[in-house]
């Protein structure tokens, strides 16, 4: 798999902008081609962040918006690697059981290192991690940052 980009535009409370994700196929192939699926399939567009802790991260990619849903497609076999989980990398949210990703992930406004070799990692942002710290914060937020549109170049 070449090099690939995905790109989220954000709306957030304090508009709108671009975060550029660089995918890491090398690190998580399986997670990587679910979330390039996803993004082409339009899946993203429209889905709020529902979760976002200051200082920690922000959670999005439920349809639902509530934190409990996910795509109709069969959960990820877990690709623990090792890409720390430091401020902008993207990694895959799941439940207590290691191969229950689907299609939430959330990315890290900090050092949250205490989650390597549990969650997946796949990808870092490259750019725009400005528009990710603008996110309403709040669990869920009263107003969520959503995602306008996800395109991968």
């Amino acid at each position: 798999m070449a090099d690939q980009t995905l790109t989220f535009t954000l709306d957030t409370e304090n508009g709108e902008g671009d975060v550029v994700i660089k995918l890491r196929p090398d690190v998580a192939p399986g997670h990587v081609e679910r979330i390039v699926e996803l993004a082409k399939d339009g899946f993203y567009d429209g889905v709020v962040f529902h979760r976002v802790i200051p200082g920690f991260m922000a959670q999005g990619g439920d349809p639902t918006g509530t934190g409990m849903g996910g795509s109709p497609k069969a959960d990820l076999k877990a690709e623990f690697n090792s890409i720390p989980h430091v401020r902008g990398v993207c990694s895959m949210a799941r439940s207590s059981a290691p191969d229950s990703a689907n299609s939430q992930f959330f990315i890290c406004f900090d050092d949250a290192r205490f989650l390597d070799g549990q969650y997946t990692a796949w990808g870092e942002v490259t750019s725009g991690m400005e528009h990710v710290d603008a996110l309403p914060k709040g669990e869920p937020p009263k107003k969520p940052g959503k995602i306008v549109k996800a395109t991968v170049s």
